[in-house]
């Protein structure tokens, strides 16, 4: 045993004798760290139930609501046709929650953590999509053991385990469609503030669903023009959305299976928006080869989604959603150097992370195309 591991077995000796930890918690100078930890392991204990809180509020639209104004109990509870002790238990909860607070007069308005549910929409369908993931996650072993390979969300991203994807019904890509651009709003901020998309000519996505990516780009950036590239019934949704807003001289859409079908050429960058994380290695692998095939030397290829290890957001890359892609049945989180070396085994160069403002919501990393496909066979 090295010295590391035994200063490591000597340390979680003391840190898990109850003797111990009943001094730390007595003890002035330790006192803070371990009220700390204790807060901290019970609020990994009772995760579940915050969780339900908030996914209460959003039932009830509390928010929406308290949005419009500060609100007493009695009238909370008529609203929502509670019973009063009922509301006065969940305003307590949201309040705790910081989701809530009390103001003057005996009112309630909306917390901190409020009112970022109020200013994104695409949070709180979200919040609502979860109730999936809790059916999943009632079998974590099982999951994690591969019995359980008919999961809520395995029926619900019909495309992760489908042979045929481009077959696909309109029916089974709906309603993960609109998921997906309910929430695209953060993540295609991210990307639009921190890279210089208006130094291109044309962007197309792949996988960009009905388009709100596009859209946001394409507003941003008056003569860029916008490719979507998706299975053929999401492509058609995102050509209706670019018709409805009068894009469709500089935005269009292409149909088609990323797997099966070669990628369209003509753009000089493109973009792969909470994709990568979605497939497993081999697959990643073989799409960063066509998109690597699909652009001109020179061209770039952005990819956006959370990331493994991320300062500061640990859990949510590694504990969200490693056990969100687990029950998917398809893909995982990444760190930027695993990304950068596939990037590299693709054929691209310069592969690098782009610093963007919340990478909670999203990590960006730019490669570089400086080598011809024929080149790099070779």
């Amino acid at each position: 045993m090295g010295l590391m591991d035994r200063y490591f077995a000597v340390r979680d000796r003391w840190l898990s004798s109850p003797r111990f930890q009943r001094w730390a918690a007595a003890f002035p100078l330790t006192r803070p760290t371990a009220r700390k930890r204790a807060r901290a392991l019970f609020d990994v204990c009772a995760g579940f139930v915050y969780s339900q809180i908030l996914y209460a509020c959003v039932r009830l639209k509390v928010f929406d609501l308290l949005a419009l104004g500060p609100q007493t109990a009695t009238n909370i509870a008529n609203i929502l046709k509670l019973p009063r002790d009922s509301t006065d238990r969940l305003l307590e909860a949201a309040v705790s929650l910081r989701l809530v607070e009390k103001r003057m007069a005996g009112r309630f308005g909306l917390g901190p953590l409020g009112t970022a549910m109020v200013g994104n929409p695409g949070v709180a369908a979200m919040v609502e999509h979860h109730t999936m993931f809790y059916a999943d996650l009632r079998d974590p072993v099982g999951l994690l053991r591969g019995e359980r390979s008919d999961t809520e969300l395995a029926r619900y991203w019909a495309y992760s385990r489908s042979q045929t994807p481009s077959s696909l019904p309109r029916s089974k890509t709906q309603s993960y469609t609109a998921l997906m651009g309910n929430s695209s709003s953060l993540v295609a901020a991210e990307i639009l503030d921190n890279y210089p998309l208006h130094r291109h000519r044309r962007l197309m996505d792949v996988g960009g669903g009905d388009g709100s990516f596009l859209i946001a780009a394409a507003e941003r950036c008056e003569k860029l023009e916008v490719v979507l590239f998706d299975l053929p019934p999401v492509a058609e949704q995102a050509a209706r959305r670019f018709a409805d807003l009068g894009l469709q001289d500089r935005a269009s859409s292409v149909g088609g299976d990323f797997f099966s079908d070669a990628l369209p050429h003509g753009a000089d960058i493109i973009s792969l928006v909470r994709v990568i994380h979605d497939h497993d290695d081999a697959a990643a692998q073989a799409l960063l080869r066509a998109i690597f095939e699909a652009l001109p030397v020179n061209g770039v290829l952005l990819i956006a989604e959370p990331m493994s290890g991320t300062p500061g957001a640990e859990a949510a890359g590694d504990a969200y959603f490693g056990f969100y892609l687990l029950a998917m049945g398809s893909g995982k989180p990444r760190a930027p150097k695993r990304l950068q070396q596939m990037l590299a085994a693709a054929g691209f160069s310069n592969a690098h992370l782009v610093r963007t403002h919340q990478p909670l919501q999203a990590r960006l990393i730019a490669a570089h195309k400086t080598a011809s496909a024929d080149v790099y066979k070779h």
